[in-house]
């Protein structure tokens, strides 16, 4: 799955409208292939983005959990440690430098 779609399930505070829109729009541009549609598409994927973001809303309001909910910032900062561990990995490989795993 696209990786700029997150997460938005159990955070405090909740998602914001604007947030579950973003992840919307990133599953509709994966799906079409489109960054921005044509003028002849741009009806058919505005409308997309619009029920995905009602379905995202009620998938997320309905969903139940007992684990607290997750901390935004601690769960960045993770986000940001898998990205640089990642690139570093990528750099490394392309520069032909074995990375060895204690």
């Amino acid at each position: 799955m696209c990786r700029n779609i997150k997460t938005l399930h159990n955070f405090a505070p909740p998602a914001t409208d604007d947030e579950i829109r973003a992840s919307a729009l990133q599953f509709v541009r994966k799906l079409s292939g489109f960054t921005k549609p044509s003028k002849a598409n741009e009806a058919a994927f505005n409308h997309a983005v619009d029920h995905v973001t009602a379905a995202a809303r009620e998938l997320l309001d309905s969903l139940v959990t007992n684990a607290p909910p997750r901390d935004r910032e601690t769960e960045a900062a993770k986000a940001r440690a898998r990205s640089a561990e990642r690139f570093s990995h990528s750099a490394m490989h392309a520069a032909g430098i074995a990375h060895v795993h204690n």
